[in-house]
């Protein structure tokens, strides 16, 4: 379709480009555009209807959006802008070079101006910073009849009218909500006050954005009212911005478990420099951790040059060692995003991964003495110090992977940091100490 398409520009068919750009979704369009060169995406994006055009463009990559804004006339950004919901609006400049923002908010009129200003100003990842302001307002003492008309006046511009808000109409406090569906299915003589619910989820806009997705996935919300501390209403989360959060928090939980500093960038937009500090810092600091399982090896260097084959089973120890406490710590990690799992459940914790540590270290210590014994007829008191002490490895990994987590909750870190790699590096250690504390005194070595 593209190669068709372009094929169409260089032709000169540009109603032909243009009926079959618009016959297709928005955010197919803001797909299709990423595969072209920048001369035919500007030539196409100018193509587009106004409200089209606003759409696709909240869609785009921050790359495109960029050179749009650049390549853009004065006139033609105001245009975009002005389409534009706030939020949206807002979402673009936190992203933007300060140059950019500045040709931006000098085509923009003197009160949306205002508003940018006042989102830019609410803290990073913060119920005000991914609020908008288009939403239906409505007050108690309406009718149902003068709400509808009131509703098809100004809905238009609204982001949402399937819920409206009912506030005061002296100091804007909330009062109450009323979805658009009792809004037509009821007497249109009926006040709202009558049919508003009063029983109100709502946030502060200084509230995390975490928070605010957490409470809507327990109350199944599609909108949720944002207020100041005076409890007057300034703005609306809905659902989609709340996908966003939600797609955000993993990523950033993933890259932390991976022991990255996590970023907003995509992969491939992201130059090679900034991928590298991404990462070196934890990749230091694990290596240097990483020195402690040498010294422990240095330590007990006589146990293995008496008994070379125990050698052989460190590998082994160490990556069970780790994996098992990579288990836990992942599990707990989403039950503590998830709202599963609280500060107080340490205990049950640490109990319930005491009993799956040790069904899951019999099993394996088992068939791993069948393995090593029987197989490959390694002697018997070297096969049991391997056995025991895996399955002395496999629950106190599991036991610190489960209850770390908990711990960086409780001293307000992110649980994520005490995942895969920084668990591994306790373990290690912690597997080495148990393997050559019981060879040295079984074997009678030292």
């Amino acid at each position: 379709m593209v190669k068709d398409i372009v094929k169409m520009i260089k032709e000169g068919k540009y109603i032909e480009v243009r009926n079959e750009i618009t016959k297709m979704n928005v955010v197919d369009i803001a797909l299709f555009l990423e595969e072209l060169n920048n001369e035919h995406l500007l030539i196409i994006f100018r193509m587009l209807p106004k409200d089209i055009a606003a759409n696709v463009f909240s869609y785009m990559s921050y790359e495109q959006q960029k050179y749009i804004i650049e390549s853009f006339t004065d006139k033609e950004i105001k245009t975009i802008i002005g389409k534009l919901f706030l939020d949206d609006t807002i979402d673009f400049l936190e992203e933007m070079p300060a140059n950019v923002v500045k040709k931006i908010l000098k085509n923009t009129d003197e009160q949306r101006r205002k508003l940018i200003n006042q989102f830019l100003n609410y803290p990073e990842n913060s119920a005000g910073s991914i609020m908008t302001i288009e939403y239906v307002e409505l007050k108690k003492e309406m009718t149902i009849k003068h709400a509808l008309r009131h509703i098809k006046k100004t809905g238009i511009d609204k982001e949402t009218i399937d819920t409206c808000y009912v506030i005061d109409d002296s100091s804007r406090k909330l009062e109450g909500i009323v979805p658009i569906r009792k809004l037509i299915l009821n007497d249109e003589n009926m006040i709202i006050k009558d049919i508003m619910d009063t029983n109100i989820k709502y946030v502060y806009t200084i509230d995390d954005q975490e928070k605010v997705a957490a409470l809507f996935k327990k109350y199944d919300l599609i909108s949720m009212p944002v207020v100041d501390k005076e409890n007057r209403l300034v703005g609306i989360i809905t659902i989609d911005d709340i996908v966003d959060v939600i797609e955000q928090e993993n990523t950033e939980d993933f890259q932390k478990m991976a022991a990255m500093q996590p970023s907003e960038k995509r992969y491939l937009e992201t130059n090679v420099t900034f991928l590298a500090k991404q990462r070196i810092t934890w990749l230091l600091i694990l290596m240097i951790s990483a020195t402690f399982t040498a010294n422990i090896i240095r330590r007990f260097e006589d146990v293995l040059q008496s008994v070379v084959i125990l050698a052989a089973f460190i590998p082994m120890l160490m990556d069970t060692g780790g994996n098992a406490g990579s288990q836990s710590s992942t599990l707990i990690i989403r039950g503590l995003a998830l709202g599963e799992i609280k500060l107080k459940d340490v205990f049950k914790v640490l109990y319930k991964e005491l009993q799956v540590s040790c069904v899951v270290g019999s099993v394996l210590a088992v068939l791993n003495f069948i393995k090593i014994y029987y197989v490959e007829k390694v002697g018997f008191k070297v096969s049991a110090i391997v056995c025991l002490s895996l399955f002395c490895t496999i629950v106190l990994a599991k036991i610190v992977g489960g209850v770390l987590p908990i711990i960086a909750k409780k001293l307000k870190m992110d649980p994520a940091i005490m995942a895969g790699p920084l668990i591994t590096t306790i373990v290690d250690a912690v597997a080495l100490i148990i393997y050559f504390a019981m060879a040295s005194r079984f074997l009678l070595l030292i």
